[in-house]
């Protein structure tokens, strides 16, 4: 475990390091000398890195007790990473910007460009089968397993084609929230593999011609 000894005489190399101190905390110490606090964890078989705050205005008591609230909300099955973007969001902007607000934002920009008939379809789309599942979920929360949950309940009805058409327009609100900072990442276009795949249409059985039909063929012939 680190000191505050050992943390105030960590100096500057040529290469960013690591002093790592317990619990996956460990001090970040860049070649211009910036120390900051960061929190290695795994979520959902992920290994990832959260900023807790900047050293010394943050201190080691105080990084710990951050890295103990994070683990109390991986217990909760919540991560820590993202509820800091949620926060940070909020603080930016004074309130959070849900799935619903963002994606009807982003409808209203389409409407010049739509004809009626489909921006009354990609509306009703919305507000059938995606607003119901995470309307009130913050941008921020909505990652690729809830867009696949909230799918897979299009796909269990039989609308195949229609869970296709709804991944296409979710992208598309989630390519309109990152250009607006509200998102970091775009939703991965490999998420189409993850769908159900649109069966064959099938084919209608050849109808057999009766002898005048087939006479009548052989006269066009």
């Amino acid at each position: 475990m680190l000191t505050d000894l050992e943390i105030r005489k960590a100096k500057p190399r040529d290469k960013a390091y690591k002093l790592a101190d317990s619990g996956g905390l460990y001090l970040f110490v860049t070649p211009s000398g910036h120390k900051s606090w960061r929190l290695k964890y795994r979520f959902a078989g992920k290994e990832r890195a959260l900023v807790l705050g900047t050293y010394p205005q943050l201190s080691l008591a105080e990084a710990r007790l951050r890295r103990e609230a994070a683990k109390k909300q991986l217990r909760e099955h919540i991560d820590p990473g993202v509820e800091a973007k949620v926060a940070k969001l909020v603080a930016a902007t004074g309130h959070e910007q849900t799935f619903e607000a963002v994606a009807r934002d982003w409808y209203a920009t389409q409407l010049d460009r739509w004809k009626p008939v489909h921006a009354r379809d990609v509306i009703t789309s919305l507000e059938r089968d995606v607003f119901p599942h995470i309307s009130k979920l913050p941008m921020a929360r909505v990652d690729e397993q809830v867009v696949l949950a909230v799918l897979a309940k299009v796909e269990k009805r039989g609308a195949i084609e229609t869970a296709r058409r709804l991944l296409q327009r979710i992208r598309a609100v989630f390519s309109y929230a990152r250009g607006r900072g509200m998102v970091s990442q775009p939703l991965s276009a490999d998420l189409v593999r993850s769908l159900k795949p649109v069966p064959r249409a099938k084919l209608r059985p050849a109808l057999r011609l009766s002898g005048d039909g087939r006479r009548r063929q052989r006269r066009r012939a």
